[in-house]
């Protein structure tokens, strides 16, 4: 399976903001649209991620309050993966580099978002279809003829 696959069942909705804009507004785009991340864009380009893990940072530098832009805090170098990435290779780099979310880039074009839930869930769904077809041949198996 491809992370194409998966852009294909999640659909291409994808929640951007701009490095300028204050973290407040970032927090509360994350919040309306129940999302653990946005893509940062600039000029056209990313310019970076801003997970929940950022927004943590954000608040804890700043003594419990949220101030400042998102340029500040966002992650200028996010891993990113491309539509042709193999499901276990974005398995192990998530766990690897315990990276929740994950650009998907078609040379410098943004396609999408991919994160650990929408991994686990299609490699669930996949397993199950599996089991689902094992189960149907197993109860399909011919007799064997005597000889």
């Amino acid at each position: 399976m491809k992370v194409s696959e998966i852009l294909q069942v999640k659909g291409n909705i994808l929640y951007t903001v701009t490095p300028d804009e204050a973290m407040i507004s970032a927090v509360n785009v994350m919040e309306d649209k129940d999302i653990g991340s946005v893509v940062v864009m600039e000029y056209g380009e990313v310019a970076g991620m801003l997970s929940f893990r950022e927004v943590i940072k954000a608040i804890h530098s700043n003594g419990g309050t949220l101030t400042g832009t998102v340029r500040k805090y966002m992650d200028t170098h996010p891993l990113t993966v491309t539509p042709e990435t193999e499901i276990n290779e974005v398995r192990r780099v998530m766990l690897e580099k315990h990276a929740r979310y994950l650009p998907v880039m078609d040379a410098k074009v943004l396609l999408g978002v991919i994160s650990f839930y929408d991994v686990a869930k299609a490699v669930l769904e996949a397993q199950s279809f599996e089991n689902k077809m094992l189960k149907a041949y197993i109860r399909d198996w011919p007799a064997e003829q005597e000889e």
